[in-house]
């Protein structure tokens, strides 16, 4: 089952604002309708640019199913109200077999970040953000890279399309339904 008690709180200064980024459970006791709204759109993306390409457990070997990584989702509520989901990998498993070289994407270092702000600052110059949905769904991979479904995430990636997905599903020996 996703991991209910991370949560991590990003704290925005120049607001004075927290916002608290909650599990599954937690944020569909909290958001109600709306986080399961959120879930789905977030799968939703997925499903539309066909990154989920179910497989049988059955058509995987022992190997490449242990190497799965567990898709988790989050839910938190933004600053005009809008609850919004966000999924990730867990990729601590892959510790095991890969470098963090070849696991890391890469980022601006926050000190770059903050350099590039205060030229812009100094420079006059205007600043526009935006931003890539899915992002990560763009970048070149050499291998594939298999996810495990667990839970309420794998009921709710159901409901986008029945007819695909409902064959994929099966039931761990806790009760848990699975897809990957």
């Amino acid at each position: 089952m996703v991991s209910i008690g991370q949560q991590s709180t990003i704290v925005e200064p120049h607001l004075h604002i927290m916002l608290k980024q909650v599990g599954i459970r937690e944020g569909l006791r909290k958001f109600g309708e709306k986080g399961n709204d959120a879930l789905l759109k977030e799968l939703n993306q997925l499903h539309e640019r066909d990154a989920l390409l179910p497989k049988k457990k059955e058509d995987m070997t022992y190997d490449k199913r242990k190497k799965s990584l567990r898709y988790l989702m989050f839910l938190k509520e933004k600053r005009d109200g809008m609850i919004k989901a966000r999924g990730c990998a867990n990729g601590r498993s892959q510790h095991k077999y890969t470098t963090k070289a070849e696991t890391s994407l890469p980022t601006m270092s926050l000190e770059a970040m903050m350099m590039s702000c205060a030229i812009d600052a100094r420079e006059g110059r205007h600043v526009a953000v935006t931003d890539i949905p899915v992002a990560f769904l763009h970048a070149d991979m050499e291998e594939d890279v298999h996810m495990l479904l667990e839970g309420t995430i794998a009921e709710l990636v159901i409901k986008l399309d029945p007819s695909l997905y409902r064959k994929y599903i099966w039931k761990t020996s806790k009760g848990n339904r699975c897809c990957m």
